[in-house]
C-alpha cells in the first residue's frame, strides 16, 4: 500500500478513535454544559470527516470494480431485521370492518 493510502487509513482510524473517546466522555455525564457542547461540536466534525472518508473509499472500490473487472455495482440493502412493509397488517385487503373476530353482536364490544 502506498504511503498516501496508509496516511488516509491512519487518519480515519485516528478520527474514529478520537470520536469514540469523545462519546465516552459525553456519556460519563460529569462534564459541564459548556464542555459537553465543545466536545459535541468536535465529535460532529470528526463524524463528518469519517463519513467523507468512507464515501471516498466506497467510490474508489466502485471505480476499481468497474474498471478492472467490469462488474457492475449493486446498491447495498441492509438485511438487519424485517422491513416495515413485510410486517403483518391488520388493515390489508382481506380484513374489512365487518370481518372482525368478536361474537358478531355489533354492540362495539370486542368479545
Amino acid at each position: 500500500m502506498s504511503k498516501e493510502g496508509s496516511d488516509k487509513s491512519a487518519g480515519f482510524d485516528a478520527s474514529l478513535e478520537a470520536l469514540e473517546k469523545i462519546a465516552a466522555r459525553l456519556e460519563s455525564g460529569d462534564l459541564t454544559l459548556e464542555r459537553s457542547l465543545e466536545l459535541f461540536e468536535q465529535g460532529i466534525a470528526l463524524a463528518r470527516r469519517c463519513q467523507a472518508q468512507l464515501e471516498d473509499a466506497e467510490r474508489r472500490v466502485e471505480a476499481i470494480l468497474n474498471t478492472r473487472t467490469g462488474i457492475g455495482v449493486v446498491p447495498f440493502e441492509p438485511t438487519a431485521g424485517p422491513k416495515a412493509s413485510s410486517l403483518p397488517d391488520d388493515t390489508g385487503p382481506d380484513k374489512t370492518e365487518d370481518d372482525d373476530d368478536d361474537d358478531d353482536d355489533d354492540d362495539g364490544m370486542p368479545f
